[in-house]
């Protein structure tokens, strides 16, 4: 996966997305603060049917919401997490590890825990109104 979009494209590229990793159940999103992480998972989320309240599990850690099309998703945020032993604490293992689908935001917290198999997703600022997102075919350590 390999796509530029705008604002106004984002449910095009959130669908794009779904279409060629949906066999992948732990999505990884690498990007830096303000690239629209949160604003992609929620046009993903919306493309997967969610009629829930979608928003931004920086406090809470993990939302669950119920989708017709891919069933429980577990939208993660890791930001306020200090390490790996810390989202053990918080039980983060049994999601990850459950057959649901877990959109990870900041997985550097704790990469450890990622399953093997997961999709790594980078989103870049090309400018004000658009992104880049592409899945990594290496490790994610080519990020640092």
């Amino acid at each position: 996966m390999d796509a530029i979009f705008s604002l106004e494209q984002i449910r095009q590229a959130a669908k794009l997305a779904w279409k060629e990793g949906k066999q992948k159940r732990v999505w990884a999103f690498h990007a830096a603060m303000g690239s629209g992480k949160t604003t992609f998972i929620h046009a993903l989320c919306e493309e997967l049917g969610v009629k829930d309240s979608i928003g931004s599990p920086t406090f809470a850690i993990v939302n669950e919401y119920r989708s017709p099309l891919a069933g429980t998703i577990y939208h993660m945020d890791w930001y306020r997490l200090k390490d790996e032993e810390e989202a053990i604490q918080a039980g983060i293992e049994d999601q990850l590890y459950s057959k649901a689908v877990c959109l990870v935001e900041w997985p550097d917290k704790a990469a450890g825990l990622l399953p093997d198999d997961t999709l790594h997703i980078v989103l870049e600022v090309l400018d004000e109104g658009t992104r880049r997102i592409y899945s990594l075919q290496e490790s994610p350590e080519t990020l640092h």
